[in-house]
């Protein structure tokens, strides 16, 4: 085994960290790194990597993926994609990124895979859901999109899945819940201001909340489906040391653990771990396309499948979360 894994979007946030986590994984020892996208990737520093400034939407481009010094890879990582308010304001891009990019992927993947079907582990989101819902999301529960960039993610589930069945790739599809606390500036999701309100004023900036006008407004009961940067790469390692005969025979779609919290309670927790004149930087203007987007959203989900997979979920809510984060903007790595 070589251990050489490609992750598209590599020189985002979540493909950064996953470099990372594959270099310190001790049951990915030696690992190769093929890391690709629109801007060239910084590697892990001492890492055995090669950095790809490439066109994904461009099947050649994705070909050179696959002929590195490196060889083919063993696993696939497919992180890349256009954002969800991103996809809603622009649905022709969101379509040529989130689906007919991942298309040429899997056919590149497919093509050298033959013979011995090369890991294929493609991030979804919960926005593959909307209408009405269940009180707890199961794995039965059938997926209705209200939104581009849910259509997007299920279109390329699908062809995961109908990949996987005809034997051309190990596919493995994570549905991430809402990550936070996201470091840096504000990304292009619906589902930024989740991480923003508690960020910006962690760093002592203030940050617009777009659910509801005030501190009192029943908005803020709005619940999210929520984990932590930590618990979610150790989720995307682990996704790939699941044996393929442990996944339900009819799907590869795994709802990564998480918990619930609402809005009001991310607001809460800050004020409990940084204080009111913290928790003031917060302010309001609502935004009825974004609170529509995310309240279509499912906010609880049944756990008891990927905990029986080996993946893992945070404990404690949103407190520890939000005392991790001031830790690290104290430490300057937020």
């Amino acid at each position: 085994m070589s251990n050489t894994v490609l992750i598209t979007g590599a020189a985002g946030w979540l493909g950064g960290l996953l470099a990372h986590a594959l270099v310190a994984d001790p049951r990915t020892p030696d690992v190769q790194l093929i890391l690709a996208d629109i801007v060239e990737p910084k590697g892990p520093a001492g890492s055995n990597a090669v950095t790809i400034k490439a066109d994904l939407t461009d099947k050649s481009s994705i070909e050179t993926l696959f002929t590195t010094k490196f060889g083919k890879p063993d696993t696939v990582y497919c992180l890349h994609g256009i954002m969800s308010r991103g996809s809603e304001d622009n649905f022709e891009l969101g379509v040529k990124v989130n689906i007919d990019s991942v298309r040429s992927v899997l056919e590149v993947t497919r093509a050298n895979g033959k013979g011995a079907p090369i890991k294929f582990i493609f991030t979804s989101s919960l926005a593959v859901y909307g209408g009405p819902l269940p009180d707890v999301v199961t794995p039965s529960t059938i997926a209705t999109p209200e939104g581009s960039y849910g259509m997007g993610k299920l279109t390329s589930e699908l062809m995961v899945n109908e990949y996987t069945r005809r034997g051309w790739i190990d596919g493995r599809i994570i549905r991430l819940p809402t990550i936070v606390v996201r470091p840096g500036v504000p990304s292009n999701a619906t589902s930024a201001f989740i991480s923003g309100i508690i960020r910006e004023p962690l760093k002592g900036l203030e940050a617009v909340c777009p659910i509801g006008n005030s501190f009192d407004s029943p908005e803020l009961s709005l619940s999210a489906w929520l984990a932590s940067p930590e618990t979610t790469i150790k989720n995307f390692v682990i996704a790939k040391h699941v044996p393929a005969d442990q996944f339900l025979a009819h799907t590869r779609v795994v709802c990564l653990p998480g918990f619930t919290a609402t809005v009001r309670q991310e607001l809460e927790a800050l004020e409990k771990v940084a204080g009111k004149e913290v928790l003031q930087l917060v302010k309001f203007k609502d935004d009825p396309i974004n609170r529509r987007i995310v309240s279509s959203w499912p906010p609880a989900f049944d756990n008891t499948y990927p905990l029986s997979l080996g993946f893992i979920v945070d404990e404690g809510g949103m407190e520890p979360i939000v005392r991790q984060f001031q830790k690290d903007v104290a430490a300057g790595i937020a």
